[in-house]
């Protein structure tokens, strides 16, 4: 197992009058750096869940950050988790390729990195090891489906158009109720991908639950989809609806599953 190495968790004033904010989880892996970010409402209470969020293939933007103090406004910890190292991130499809490729290529290095920032999660004041849930975007999407296949300790993933291919499940190793949050229209996660992860869940009795969301394609979630997809020429976009159902939707999943 890989050392993990909790360095700081600097606190920040209270902001807005509803947030106290965490602004950096600062832990080591090996050696190397890596760099979460951390919201939480201004009352905790043992009742209070936390929300682990994965970034997209971009690496650690402001964009889930933004989704962590939306998560903290709606009363739980949100807690980013660094997939890439400290500083590590790519603002073109050709490097987040690279990056994500590394994580993509190796299960072993997806689970490990998760679990990382996961066991640096359990040391912000609050957190609740019984009371987890884990949500990703794009490639964050694909790491928590992956992390929750390969044994990860959560109640809940949910994969915002993430893609749905990856580590095989083994009888006994799934822990978590899985959320697949599709878009319709997106040309990166193909119809036999779906197919597949439908068979494998129903074969091993997971927890699964799959919602298509029509007229939606790749990054639906994500209002800057639509600019970044003319500006490089891919096939993402955003689609307000779709974002504020699956919101929904997921938010639903996590009251249900995580108790």
């Amino acid at each position: 197992m890989k050392k993990i190495l909790v360095l700081s968790v600097v606190m920040v004033t209270v902001v807005s009058g509803w947030a106290q904010q965490l602004d950096s989880l600062a832990y080591a892996v090996d050696g190397k750096p890596f760099l979460g970010f951390v919201a939480k409402p201004a009352k905790v209470t043992k009742n209070t869940k936390t929300i682990l969020i994965v970034h997209e293939w971009w690496g650690l933007n402001e964009y889930p950050k933004t989704r962590a103090l939306q998560l903290a406004k709606e009363g739980f910890i949100a807690i980013c988790i660094d997939m890439y190292g400290k500083g590590i991130g790519a603002d073109n499809p050709s490097g987040a390729g690279a990056l994500s490729g590394q994580v993509y290529a190796d299960t072993a290095v997806l689970l490990s990195r998760f679990m990382a920032g996961y066991q640096a999660a359990l040391t912000v004041p609050g957190v609740q090891a019984n009371k987890m849930a884990a949500i990703g975007y794009f490639f964050g999407g694909n790491v928590v489906l992956n992390a929750a296949k390969m044994g990860a300790p959560l109640d809940a993933v949910v994969s915002f158009h993430g893609g749905l291919n990856g580590a095989p499940l083994k009888a006994g190793r799934l822990q978590a109720a899985v959320l697949v949050c599709n878009g319709a229209d997106d040309r990166f996660v193909p119809q036999a991908d779906i197919d597949a992860l439908a068979t494998e869940m129903t074969n091993l009795k997971g927890d699964y639950t799959f919602i298509n969301y029509p007229n939606s394609t790749h990054a639906f979630t994500n209002p800057n989809s639509t600019a970044t997809g003319k500006q490089f020429s891919i096939p993402i976009a955003y689609n307000a609806e779709a974002d504020a159902k699956s919101w929904a939707d997921f938010k639903a999943f996590v009251k249900k599953k995580v108790k």
